[in-house]
């Protein structure tokens, strides 16, 4: 049997996941002399070389990688004896992990500062992107719950509707299209859009908004956040189309106006899921009915 403790198996599991002794130490408040100590002594107790050094970057070695399947499983299970010590003792508290896409992070931790006024022991991880790596996320049951609006094409999830929201096109105040009523969609073609990119929800919802018009916009410029979009509109490169979350501070200072287009705004449902069959913990299953009964 391997005599490792479980300081020198979370010490190695760090330097794995940071790749850096350095940045190992911060993350787990020793210093870098002590994980570099540690993980010699590891290595000499299961007789093999974890890590090796190419240039200024440290990679796993096979011995390495099966080390680290090991150190997740171990670490995995504890956290969900931990969890399950946590249920029979009635408590509200430990970790939740949480992915979201990308607009979400505009009223997610509005919920989730209410929650933990509510709940201080809970210690909550909040993951951000688009909805292609949400989705990915979602297939390896990372997380404990998943918020986003376009829903992946699965039928082992579990969906719980909790809020509505809006898809708006916007423009700068000087725009040409700034002052125009009941604008037809066609007269988009003409304008310079600033998008999402493909693989975003709010990408795959507009598009196939705009299928009904037989409308097909190409976007002058593709960029990767909602910020950097309202930016480039600011500064009168084009329109724009985001979540109304995402626009309430430019909007109420008066930097973006939104446009009257036929048939926009799209209304769309914002949903909490996760695999069927998954046992939430006691505090996914708290948050859950939070975000249902708040929202």
């Amino acid at each position: 049997m391997i005599r490792a403790t479980l300081q020198q198996l979370r010490v190695f599991q760090a330097v794995a996941e940071h790749k850096s002794f350095t940045r190992a130490a911060e993350a787990i408040h020793l210093t870098q002399p002590g994980v570099s100590t540690q993980i010699k002594r590891l290595e000499e107790i299961i007789d093999a070389t974890l890590f090796e050094k190419m240039g200024n970057q440290i990679y796993l070695t096979p011995e390495g990688k099966e080390l680290l399947k090991t150190c997740n499983g171990i670490f995995n299970q504890l956290a969900e004896f931990e969890e399950n010590l946590k249920e029979l003792h009635g408590e509200v508290a430990g970790p939740l992990n949480l992915a979201v896409v990308t607009t979400a992070k505009y009223f997610i931790p509005q919920y989730l500062g209410d929650f933990l006024r509510k709940y201080p022991k809970v210690v909550p991880k909040l993951k951000a992107s688009n909805r292609a790596r949400i989705a990915e996320r979602l297939e390896a049951n990372e997380d404990d719950l998943y918020i986003m609006t376009n829903l992946p094409q699965c039928e082992d999830i579990d969906i719980h509707p909790f809020q509505n929201d809006e898809l708006v096109f916007f423009a700068s105040p000087d725009h040409p299209l700034a002052k125009k009523k009941k604008i037809k969609p066609k007269q988009l073609m003409k304008e310079r859009l600033i998008s999402r990119e493909t693989g975003s929800g709010i990408r795959r919802t507009y598009e196939q908004a705009l299928k009904d018009y037989d409308i097909t916009l190409i976007p002058y410029m593709e960029l990767g956040s909602g910020e950097a979009i309202k930016q480039a509109v600011m500064s009168g490169i084009g329109i724009g189309i985001l979540s109304t979350f995402s626009l309430k501070l430019e909007l109420d200072a008066g930097r973006l106006v939104l446009l009257d287009i036929e048939g926009f705004p799209i209304s769309r449902k914002w949903y909490a899921i996760h695999r069927k069959g998954k046992h939430l913990s006691r505090v996914a299953q708290t948050f859950l009915n939070f975000l249902q009964q708040d929202g």
